[in-house]
């Protein structure tokens, strides 16, 4: 808590997978949430608002729409919050080039995982406390020293651009005193990570939050994976 009142929580992408696990999460420490879906119908976010007494109100934002980011922008009007998190990312195979990628498909992730997310960021920032935090979901994949084996083209460099567009963000924001992160939480048993991956939601995501906490007062740019370290560029 700071003060009188509890800590609150913006969490963009929270239907399902990590987003679901952080909005849970940050709600089951007593913070109080508004946590977003993509569509219109039930999701599990859902049951989770009905389980966790109040702490957590459910959003609609699809975040490739920004007429919907800005319709969010408005409805949270005269709201703050300690922090804001944009948890989104889709992959395409692993296997696939830049050079087999279709034109559609390429545009798909860099909107969903680069543009979306950014335009989040951009138009819902200034409701963040000016000691508060701004995070966004990462990748390890998205950092360009250390891809030294290839594969995830497509989303690897959704998620490089991203990392890039925060550093120009932070960089606008220089003299800003919030904290601004980006977070690699792992590969991670997810519809996205696949049931072969290193680590459940449960390994992940409360060492996330744990990170996240962590962090609070250190201004300025941070790429952190979930265990806190701090990864390459």
């Amino acid at each position: 808590m700071r003060g009188q009142r509890p800590n609150s929580a913006l969490i963009i992408g929270a239907s399902r997978g990590l987003g679901l696990a952080l909005a849970q999460e940050y709600a089951n420490r007593g913070w109080s949430v508004v946590a977003t879906v993509r569509g219109s119908g039930r999701t599990r976010l859902h049951e989770v608002a009905e389980r966790v007494s109040g702490r957590l109100s459910t959003e609609q934002v699809d975040i490739t729409d920004f007429s919907q980011i800005a319709a969010l922008r408005q409805r949270l009007n005269g709201r703050s919050f300690d922090l804001l998190f944009v948890n989104a990312g889709i992959a395409n195979g692993p296997q696939e080039t830049i050079s087999a990628v279709t034109t559609e498909e390429f545009i798909r992730v860099m909107v969903t995982n680069t543009l979306g997310p950014m335009r989040v960021v951009e138009t819902l920032g200034d409701l963040v406390q000016p000691n508060g935090t701004i995070g966004v979901m990462s990748s390890r994949l998205g950092s360009v020293a250390a891809n030294d084996t290839g594969g995830w083209e497509v989303y690897r460099a959704s998620k490089a651009a991203l990392n890039t567009l925060m550093r120009s963000y932070a960089a606008r924001h220089k003299n800003d005193s919030r904290t601004f992160l980006l977070i690699a939480p792992g590969w991670v048993r997810t519809d996205l990570g696949g049931p072969n991956a290193a680590l459940t939601i449960e390994e992940s995501i409360p060492r996330v939050v744990d990170t996240i906490a962590a962090a609070f007062g250190k201004r300025g740019l941070h790429y952190f994976d979930y265990r806190g370290e701090t990864l390459s560029w």
